[in-house]
């Protein structure tokens, strides 16, 4: 397992190499003005972001791999599990490093059907049932193709640009802005229904799922996004992808403050991550998502190993009101846990503190209106709202599981992976920033809304601890309150995105099954024609049988008669 695991760090430093190689490259043409610039640095600049992804994505994976040797030590098939790791370590890397769309779509498809056979191994009815509403809703990319044929616009030449290696000029083409369009709409719908799906895979009592979660799942679509992000600005989509990732950013927060369940409230903070992620690509802030996004893949990884340990201590318990006063007995995994915490916060010199608070201050600077920037403020103090109420139930508050119950925190299988995050949570955004940011960004802001981001984090944070101190909190308060319900299912949204449109497919297929196929279709069809037919063999045996008897009579009457014949002739 270990030789694995050095197997794909390796290929992290190996990447990385070629990623700082590429730099020397571009500096070599540029000061050496061997080729023109835009032309060097737009061959190169996709290919530079698709290195540094892929190094994070073989990063967080040897650790994963690593992490899961002691996490699943009991596991009959753990190089089952293994294998399928490493399939989804491939379908993302085709998903990042693909030179075209077919291929894209590949490692897109890959990353769901790695899902489902995490799922099969399993046999998790919670976990299936959320795939198949994923393979519904990604299905969406097969419109993509259709568009193409039904457009009828040059099919072959459309296809023959589709299959070349550089294609990102393509887009620029004025006359194919309906497929531009299609293109985009799947990227968008396949994204945003994924990730609000995905919360659901959360809800299993599983530990193969739990540990993969975090492991990309959310990356993909956010990652296409930055890369076809000039689809945006062409076609001025910027204001709508802006209003839906601060709608999801709003949502999201707001559920995980009325979400008791562990894993939960962490995918609802990823969820709400990527909202801001997605509020950042409508900003035009390309470079600061992607920014965001591997600061965030850091924390929310060993947030997620934290949480895995806290749950496998518990003996599988997610519901945090029976958790509490770990930081006694499990002091390394609570320091691990308050600091990807704070950095999902945006605590100052963490990881998060760097691209979260750049973003909210340039967000101070754009021109977006009065609800944007409520819902970017609001949805700011509603994640450190949680965290900090998740701090307390796990952390801080009294310790509410079996008395005789111990845990501890002294396996080095689960302290190294953690570390190796712990230290890329404090000093990676900084290092990042130095390197990626290579533009100083001037902000030119009042005192009081350079201020306004720290002061509505302290209102957050007190109102997370005020949250939790609450008496009627309950799940039966929770239940009976109708609009405490409606702020903690994220505005009735599985009933809108789920419910909704299976409810009356399935409600009509029960009253089909029960008028007719129970019902006339019995009477008239397969079961009626049987019960006649068997009706009518039995009458038709009877009659054989009655034959058969009367015959045997007739016999036994005429060998009666021969007999008495035969004796009245002797006589």
């Amino acid at each position: 397992m270990w030789m694995l695991s050095f197997v794909v760090l390796f290929i992290f430093v190996l990447i990385m190499f070629f990623f700082w190689f590429f730099w020397l490259y571009i500096f070599y043409c540029y000061f050496f003005g061997l080729i023109e610039r835009f032309y060097c640095f737009y061959n190169f600049y996709f290919w530079l972001m698709s290195l540094i992804f892929m190094s994070f994505v073989m990063y967080i994976s040897s650790l994963v791999i690593y992490y899961s040797e002691d996490y699943m030590s009991g596991e009959v098939n753990m190089n089952r599990f293994i294998m399928i790791v490493l399939m989804f370590i491939l379908s993302m890397g085709l998903l990042i490093i693909s030179p075209n769309l077919i291929s894209i779509l590949l490692g897109w498809d890959g990353l769901g059907f790695s899902f489902y056979v995490f799922s099969y191994l399993l046999s998790e009815c919670k976990v299936l049932q959320c795939w198949y509403i994923n393979c519904f809703i990604k299905s969406n990319w097969w419109c993509f193709y259709f568009n193409f044929y039904c457009l009828n616009i040059k099919f072959w030449w459309l296809k023959l640009h589709l299959l070349l290696w550089f294609y990102l000029w393509f887009f620029w083409n004025k006359s194919y802005y309906y497929i531009n369009y299609s293109c985009f709409y799947n990227y968008e719908s396949s994204n945003s229904f994924f990730f609000l799906t995905s919360c659901s895979y959360s809800f299993s009592h599983t530990r193969f799922c739990f540990i993969v979660f975090f492991y990309s799942c959310y990356c993909g679509g956010v990652y296409l996004l930055i890369r076809f992000g000039m689809i945006i600005e062409l076609y001025s989509m910027s204001n709508f992808v802006l209003f839906i990732g601060c709608l999801t950013m709003f949502m999201s927060g707001l559920g995980a403050n009325f979400e008791f369940d562990l894993k939960s409230i962490i995918a609802l903070s990823t969820l709400s991550q990527l909202g801001l992620m997605m509020s950042t690509i409508g900003l035009g802030y390309y470079d600061l998502a992607f920014f965001h996004l591997l600061t965030h893949a850091l924390f929310k990884a060993l947030l997620f190993m934290c949480a895995g340990i806290i749950i496998h201590g518990f003996n599988d318990l997610q519901d945090i009101r029976g958790m509490g006063g770990i930081i006694n007995q499990m002091p390394l995994t609570s320091v691990c846990f308050l600091i990807s915490n704070l950095a999902l916060c945006g605590m100052p010199f963490l990881s998060g503190f760097y691209s979260k608070d750049l973003i909210l201050e340039l967000s101070l600077m754009s021109n977006s209106n009065l609800l944007i920037f409520m819902l970017f403020f609001l949805s700011t103090g509603l994640t450190v709202c949680y965290t900090f109420r998740l701090i307390y139930y796990v952390v801080v508050g009294e310790f509410n599981f079996k008395s005789m119950h111990c845990l501890g925190d002294e396996n080095y299988g689960f302290i190294g992976p953690m570390f190796m995050l712990v230290l890329m949570s404090v000093i990676g955004g900084s290092l990042m920033s130095w390197v990626m940011i290579y533009t100083p960004v001037m902000i030119c802001l009042p005192f009081y809304m350079k201020i306004l981001a720290l002061m509505v984090s302290l209102i957050g944070g007190w109102m997370g601890f005020e949250l939790s101190l609450m008496v009627n909190y309950s799940s039966f308060y929770f239940d009976k309150n109708y609009l405490v319900s409606f702020l903690g299912s994220m505005w009735f949204m599985p009933y809108i995105s789920t419910y909704m449109i299976s409810s009356f497919p399935l409600y009509s297929g029960l009253k089909i099954v029960r008028v007719i196929d129970c019902g006339w279709s019995e009477e008239y069809g397969g079961q009626g024609m049987f019960m006649y037919l068997y009706k009518m063999s039995m009458m038709n045996q009877d009659y054989q049988f009655n034959y058969f008897k009367y015959y045997l009579l007739s016999f036994m009457f005429w060998v009666f008669i021969f007999v008495v014949f035969l004796i009245y002739t002797a006589y």
